[in-house]
């Protein structure tokens, strides 16, 4: 096996730099404006989903501001890992306070904390202190899902970059730049269905694009595919159940659901995600219709989440389509 057959892509093809950076061009350009001028940059705060290239583009900071020495005098660690105020103690306070630059280089050095809003209370309000006090031998780079979970103080140090959901458009022409770099076949169908199921997420995007094409070996990569990697029923399928307890025919709708359930072992989550997702496809009802019907599917994804039974509650859920249909059959003939 050639070792680059071995390496995660989305590690491969990780941007080392600024330029390279899918998209986020009003966030790329801010940052730019403080490498220029290093001494000018506050602490950074990234919040965002995950795989909108919060931890590509602090790694990219670190190695244009830092140079080829730059894991000398970076520090990453993932807050998840290790949350409590010890590691902020032991570990942040150490290097923060010691690990300044020697080189005329180095303007201070980086910490970068992923996962931040994972760290306790007491954690954060050390953090704060050690921000403070270090200012002027070290910058932060903190990362986070939820910036609603930080508290204020280390909110007001921070310059705020919000990391909005990648763009469609840019996430397929980035799957098609790694199919043609990995001489993969992609049909454009394929990565529509990728960015799909990915909702944004370009790392995962990348993985599911590695897995189908290990999974099919150099052959095209079509929708199908894609489906029975990410472990999806296929759309006509869910449409077609959808249409069946919206005409009245419960019966049928239970059974396609009973063969989704256990053929393909989805599941219910699974599957009031796709029912919620193909709503939205379905012609024949009017927005509020469809926007009645989200409210269902929302209540029923409730109580799957609170550990209800699966299979009366998707009867249930198919059992209130059908109720839905015949009330809007009596409204439209009344």
């Amino acid at each position: 096996m050639n070792q680059n057959d071995a390496v995660m892509w989305t590690e491969k093809y990780r941007p080392k730099t600024l330029d390279e950076i899918v998209n986020l061009k009003d966030v790329v350009e801010s940052l730019k404006a403080f490498l220029r001028k290093p001494a000018t940059m506050p602490h950074l705060l990234f919040a965002g989903r995950p795989g909108t290239g919060k931890t590509t583009i602090a790694l990219c900071i670190a190695k244009q501001l830092l140079g080829v020495s730059w894991r000398s005098f970076a520090l990453e660690l993932n807050a998840s890992d290790e949350r409590g105020i010890k590691m902020v103690r032991e570990r942040v306070k150490t290097f923060s306070r010691y690990s300044r630059g020697s080189l005329a280089s180095i303007p201070y050095a980086l910490v970068i904390l992923d996962e931040c809003d994972q760290m306790t209370s007491s954690a954060q309000t050390a953090l704060r202190r050690i921000m403070e006090t270090s200012s002027h031998t070290c910058r932060f780079i903190l990362i986070c899902n939820y910036s609603s979970k930080i508290i204020e103080p280390i909110q007001s140090r921070c310059a705020i970059f919000r990391f909005s959901t990648l763009k469609q458009e840019d996430v397929v022409k980035h799957l098609k730049y790694v199919a043609e770099m990995e001489h993969i076949n992609l049909h454009s169908n394929a990565a529509k269905t990728i960015v799909e199921f990915s909702e944004g997420d370009l790392r995962r995007a990348i993985n599911i694009l590695q897995t189908s094409a290990v999974y099919e070996d150099g052959k095209m990569i079509n929708e199908q595919t894609i489906l029975r990697v990410v472990g999806q029923a296929s759309p006509k399928q869910i449409q077609l159940m959808l249409n069946k307890a919206l005409s009245g025919k419960l019966i049928d709708a239970r059974n396609m659901l009973y063969e989704l359930m256990t053929t393909y072992g989805f599941s219910g989550v699974d599957i009031i995600r796709q029912m919620h997702r193909e709503l939205f496809r379905l012609q024949h009802l009017s927005q509020k219709e469809k926007a009645e019907l989200i409210g269902v599917f929302g209540e029923y994804d409730f109580r799957l989440s609170e550990g209800a039974n699966e299979d009366i509650q998707l009867s249930a859920l198919l059992a209130q389509l059908t109720r839905f249909s015949e009330s809007r059959g009596n409204s439209a003939n009344g």
